[in-house]
């Protein structure tokens, strides 16, 4: 699953009105080579480390991934301000902290963890290695050994430096359309940019410094009940709080427990209501009903003494029907944004007036105000161009090298392929760049997954798995650091930050993240057992993609009785929930689960939905009882949870990289009577 977050609208009227327009009236605008700074680099390198790492646990554990922009304003403010009092109150004189700099900081920091998950250490990466291809099974059609690529820092750091810039430069001359001319909305670019903005005045300082506060408060409870569960959690997968019967022993055994995650805790208060209760029906359908009822057909419909992770019993039914949902939904989501997008462009008298911008009748002071603005931001924008033919020339060089290196790191994927792939690419991150500043929602994913089976299918049998994924890696890239790209200059654009600041940043941040996000990658892969199917680390998305490339080159001959069937049928509805979603009107459709996340639980189980659902049931109570409170705090304490959580992996993984072992088995099972 990509990462995700609600749409919301957001005025561009509020924004000033929040801010107040006199003060940025006299705001001294610094240079753009100004705005990039030492201290704002060695922040971004920081933070870019830990949000690598809080990525991978999530991609390696579940895959859903919180839309972390805000995160990365906030700890940056919290940082550079901190520095800045420390070296104050020591005498030194210090460079001011402005919203320029802190916009810097965020663009490169979200470049820098977003190649964690466009790079495919949770999914398309990982499914070439040794440990996915014996978890499917070396007697699985398809299956081959010689399509295997086992993880290795040198080919990996090499892969991301050769595909992760073609998408920066393949619509930067498309930055005025996107964001001055359709006015597209980017609500998480937005959200950013509002916060980042009340930082930086008078009226927002006491509120930033509370939910600075705050931040630290919930790291601080995070990293120590982190730290406590560790004591318990012993040798083996049965031990600790992880596993805790919260439910009873019954519902236990179908995963149905709260596992006093705070990350997942910390996600559900970030992510909208609607994904966390998809995320939760999922989990009662499939483990609650779907599964006991295929088991029951045990010997019937597959063999019975098949083990638990054989594609050909219960296995395959679970890793399929998740795919379905997937699919269906990706696929449906893909058609509806091109749909848009095209609509959007030819018919130009809608540009105006059917955006997703929330118009307000204005007086006419307050409206004079705001054009001058908008003026004032439009111009410091544009400012500093970036030439088009600049762009131009670096996607072609870029493409060039590219086209040259893969196939010495996947000898299967052939440079015409690659070639054809990069004239195909510029198309789709226009596509996936409009759609998610429509609904901020970035869709690489599935542009990943049909470049997946679109390859796949071209090589064939004979090297076509790898293929697939490499392909799916490089479509990926792509589109996934072009929508960031946008979704960062609309946060520029409203901080009246210099575009090329912006595109440097990114560029900068891009280069850390092609070495932070291989190195994080590595400490995990040494430390940890990623893709055991009853470890923490299950790393999910692995054996679905190389089932998906396997499915492209062989077909459905080998799924077990009634399979097909049932993902024909989870297909269908997912199309059908997703048209209801959007034909029924908004007040009723807005309960309406979301299927791509109702998909997650069918693989993997239903202890994280329980976390995630105690988090959106103390956000809705929180706001119930004081929703400025929770609209003001609520993003810090879910950042909080889930930065304190993502520290503690790294001392964690250290004991385990040297052996140490919890001194405590934290055990729970049935009492026995003598």
């Amino acid at each position: 699953m990509g990462k995700e977050s609600a749409s919301v609208d957001i005025s561009e009227p509020f924004l000033e009105e929040s801010e107040g327009i006199g003060a940025v009236e006299t705001e001294l605008i610094p240079e753009w080579k100004d705005q990039i700074t030492i201290r704002g680099l060695s922040v971004s390198a920081l933070l870019g480390t830990l949000f690598c790492i809080i990525t991978h646990k999530l991609n390696l554990t579940v895959g859903i991934i919180p839309s972390l922009n805000v995160a990365a304003g906030l700890l940056g403010f919290f940082f550079v301000k901190s520095w800045t009092s420390f070296l104050s109150k020591l005498g030194f004189s210090v460079q001011p902290f402005t919203r320029q700099e802190n916009t810097v900081i965020q663009t490169c920091v979200v470049a820098c963890y977003g190649l964690a998950f466009s790079g495919g250490f949770g999914s398309y990466m990982i499914a070439m290695d040794e440990r996915t291809y014996k978890l499917i099974g070396a007697d699985y059609p398809g299956n081959r050994a010689e399509d295997v690529k086992n993880p290795g820092l040198v080919w990996m750091i090499g892969f991301m430096f050769v595909v992760s810039f073609l998408g920066l430069f393949s619509l930067v001359p498309l930055r005025k359309v996107m964001v001055m001319d359709y006015k597209l909305t980017y609500p998480s670019g937005t959200a950013t940019a509002m916060l980042i903005n009340s930082f930086h005045t008078n009226t927002g300082a006491e509120l930033a410094g509370n939910q600075v506060r705050c931040l630290g408060k919930y790291l601080g409870i995070s990293l120590f009940w982190s730290c406590f569960k560790w004591f318990f959690s012993g040798i083996g997968d049965s031990c600790g709080f992880d596993n805790f019967p919260t439910l009873g022993l019954t519902l236990y055994k179908s995963t149905f427990y709260f596992d006093f995650s705070p990350t997942y805790v910390g996600c559900g208060l970030i992510c909208p209501h609607i994904v966390n209760c998809s995320v939760l029906l999922g989990a009662i359908i499939s483990w609650g009903f779907l599964w006991p009822f295929i088991s029951q057909h045990a010997g019937n419909w597959y063999p019975a003494d098949l083990e638990s992770n054989d594609f050909k019993g219960l296995y395959g039914y679970k890793v399929f029907i998740a795919i379905s949902l997937i699919l269906g939904d990706g696929i449906y989501n893909l058609i509806k944004i091109i749909v848009i997008t095209v609509k959007e462009i030819c018919n130009k008298s809608t540009k105006q007036s059917n955006l997703p911008v929330t118009v307000e009748i204005l007086a006419d002071g307050e409206s004079s105000r705001l054009l001058m603005e908008q003026r004032r931001r439009d111009e410091i924008f544009l400012k500093d161009r970036i030439p088009s033919w600049f762009a131009a020339a670096g996607y072609v060089g870029l493409a060039a090298i590219s086209t040259a290196t893969i196939p010495a790191i996947f000898p299967p994927l052939k440079w015409y392929l690659v070639l054809g792939s990069y004239i195909l690419a510029p198309a789709l991150a226009f596509c996936n760049s409009y759609g998610t500043g429509l609904t901020d929602w970035n869709l690489a994913s599935t542009y990943g997954k049909i470049g997946l089976f679109i390859f796949a299918s071209l090589v064939g049998t004979d090297g076509g798995v790898v293929a697939g994924l490499a392909a799916c890696g490089v479509m990926m890239s792509i589109v996934s650091t072009a929508a960031d790209l946008m979704q960062d200059f609309k946060t520029g654009y409203l901080t009246l930050s210099s575009a090329k600041s912006m595109f440097v940043s990114q560029l900068v941040g891009t280069a850390m993240g092609c070495i932070i996000a291989p190195l994080t990658f590595w400490l995990f892969w040494t430390a940890f057992d990623i893709g055991s199917p009853d470890g923490p680390y299950k790393a999910p998305y692995a054996v679905i993609f190389r089932e998906m490339a396997i499915l492209g080159i062989e077909g459905f001959s080998e799924l077990p009785n009634h399979c097909l069937a049932m993902c024909c049928g989870f297909f269908v509805a997912a199309l059908i929930i997703n048209l209801m979603r959007d034909v029924i009107p908004k007040r009723i459709s807005q309960y309406i689960p979301i299927p791509m996340a109702m998909a997650v639980p069918f693989y993997i189980g239903a202890y994280f939905a329980i976390d995630m659902f105690v988090g959106t049931v103390i956000l809705y109570v929180w706001e119930r009882i004081n929703r400025k409170d929770a609209e003001d705090y609520s993003g810090a304490v879910a950042s909080g949870l889930i930065c304190g959580d993502g520290i503690w992996t790294i001392p964690s993984a250290i004991l385990s990289i040297f052996r140490i072992n919890p001194p405590i088995c934290m055990y729970f099972g049935p009492s026995s009577r003598s």
